[in-house]
């Protein structure tokens, strides 16, 4: 439907279309932090741990740490589009960009949106800092273990 619009140079798209974009972006987005930051887990345990490697990264814990991933962006996902759902809008209803993204939708609305920016302050420091700090953590061991070799 996206790629349609554009090849169309249809500039709208539905209200539904839009909250369905939004909830993908956010759902794919955040299962993709938590999973880089599983592999790094990983590769921490296999450089830093390899005796115990096999048994601390057993089937049963990888799929767990891809649940846990799948769940916590669902989670943030379904809370952003939940959020946004409950503004009303009115007046003009164009976006000057190709998807629909939460600041675009905000200066749209006409009602506050002061709790929907306090939860992307939020859910973002959560979704992207913590996986940046555990990633940059574990590859600092890493590191730290490969220069100890020599």
């Amino acid at each position: 439907s996206m790629l349609a619009r554009l090849l169309s140079n249809k500039r709208t798209i539905p209200y539904g279309a839009c909250l369905t974009q939004l909830f993908f972006f956010h759902q794919l987005a955040g299962v993709d932090c938590f999973l880089l930051t599983a592999m790094a887990y990983d590769r921490f345990l296999a450089i830093c741990q390899p005796l115990t490697y096999s048994t601390r990264m057993s089937q049963t814990v990888q799929r767990i740490l891809v649940a846990v991933s799948w769940a916590l962006a669902f989670t943030n996902a379904l809370t952003h589009t939940i959020a946004i759902a409950t503004l009303n809008f009115c007046g003009p209803n164009v976006i000057n960009h190709f998807y629909c993204d939460l600041p675009q939708l905000f200066q749209l609305s006409c009602s506050s949106t002061q709790l929907n920016e306090l939860l992307l302050f939020g859910l973002g420091i959560l979704m992207a800092g913590a996986p940046v700090i555990l990633i940059v953590t574990s590859y600092i061991h890493v590191a730290a273990a490969v220069l100890r070799i020599r």
